[in-house]
């Protein structure tokens, strides 16, 4: 058993996937049909709904119908179902195929890495928290390294590559994902709530003579929805990045 004060003490040693495995079968007294498959499953559904926030073993032993005591005889702690739920989420990426371009197969996991962290709002603040080395996390991270090696760039620089799109990624889709979460909270849709937004702030006296300045380049994104410009703008700043490993790559 992994207590949760040896995860405070051991932060960087203790992870879900490095303890050592032991048998997890099913007590004559357990409820049927209980196991980790199914517990990861209803824990994503309830971070997808409520958030993560208001995750808790108690709650999520209400949504199974069980015990808190039936949960923790497949899980030490809560954080282990966190990590287990978003290593699960990753199995949601599909790496390219390895016969397409590079430029094409770093296009597409960009993509997918996006829309993972828009679908699961709750995934971006766990990113960093655990060690992410669970088996679709790491199917995730090889098909990157694999498509940085076909890049060209050296060795040395290849880590940065990597840092430069992904981050990116990573911060734009946690910005997209918190604001249609907003939007939808709000009972409005994204185009309602940038009029809305828009239309306080150009009311505001303090706040006037910079959305004027600002104007320019809003008009500049041109698009009828809120959802076309997000598409024009992560397109154009991911094809800029391609571009620049193109050009580090040929020096």
């Amino acid at each position: 058993m992994v207590s949760a004060a040896d995860r405070v003490r051991n932060p960087a040693r203790n992870s879900v996937w490095l303890e050592e495995k032991t048998s997890r079968t099913r007590r004559s007294d357990q409820p049927a049909g209980l196991d980790r498959d199914r517990i990861t499953a209803v824990s994503v559904r309830l971070l997808d709904a409520e958030g993560l926030a208001k995750f808790s073993m108690r709650r999520l032993a209400a949504e199974l119908n069980v015990t808190p005591m039936s949960v923790y005889w497949y899980v030490d702690t809560k954080d282990d179902l966190l990590e287990l739920a978003l290593d699960s989420v990753f199995s949601e990426i599909t790496p390219p195929a390895a016969t397409d371009d590079w430029r094409d197969r770093l296009r597409g996991l960009a993509t997918s890495y996006r829309e993972l962290l828009v679908r699961h709002v709750w995934v971006s603040p766990l990113i960093g928290t655990f060690l992410n080395i669970g088996p679709h996390s790491m199917a995730f991270s090889l098909a990157v390294q694999d498509v940085v090696r076909a890049t060209g760039l050296p060795p040395h620089g290849q880590m940065g590559a990597v840092a430069a799109v992904f981050q990116f990624v990573y911060g734009f889709g946690t910005v997209e994902g918190h604001f249609v979460q907003r939007c939808a909270s709000a009972g409005m849709s994204q185009d309602e709530y940038l009029a809305e937004a828009m239309g306080g702030i150009s009311a505001a006296p303090s706040l006037r003579k910079s959305f004027e300045n600002a104007r320019n380049l809003l008009d500049a994104r041109a698009g009828e929805t809120v959802e076309e410009m997000r598409e024009r703008d992560f397109d154009f700043a991911l094809d800029t990045l391609v571009a620049g490993i193109e050009a580090m790559a040929s020096r």
